[in-house]
């Protein structure tokens, strides 16, 4: 069991996650509707999806419901770049559609450049830049 094949975020507001996902991050999918019940991107490796937070929870357990709420769940999803300045623009996008820079870019203690940004609902996002970061043909991180 040593593999992710998709990541799903429960989200308050589908409508506006898919704005900001797909029209305002160029996240790719065949999904044309502006509320699907559920949608699903076109990500290289690991899959990524999004679902109604309501209903995400209501589907680990009608009996025993997870409580949803607006802290850190001590999670936090990455978006690594080939390039340095490969993070400025990154975070200039997600300004430009909405998202909340919480760390601008800067030189971190282990050699690289990142930044943090949260989403429309509040899921943490860092983009790093690594001076040994490997990667593959299909721009996947090699560990």
């Amino acid at each position: 069991m040593n593999k992710i094949t998709c990541i799903c975020l429960g989200v308050r507001n589908m409508e506006e996650a898919i704005k900001f996902y797909r029209d305002g991050l160029g996240f790719e999918t065949d999904e044309r509707s502006n509320n699907p019940a559920v949608i699903f991107f076109n990500t290289f490796g690991t899959k990524f999806e999004l679902y109604p937070l309501d209903l995400l929870a209501k589907d680990i357990s009608e009996e025993n419901t997870p409580q949803i709420s607006n802290g850190f769940a001590g999670i936090t999803l990455a978006y690594n770049v080939e390039h340095k300045e490969e993070v400025d623009k990154v975070i200039e996008l997600v300004r430009s559609a909405g998202g909340k820079i919480v760390k601008e870019p800067q030189d971190v203690f282990w050699g690289g450049y990142h930044a943090y940004f949260a989403d429309l609902d509040g899921y943490y996002w860092e983009v790093a830049w690594g001076p040994n970061f490997k990667y593959d043909d299909q721009g996947m991180l090699v560990f």
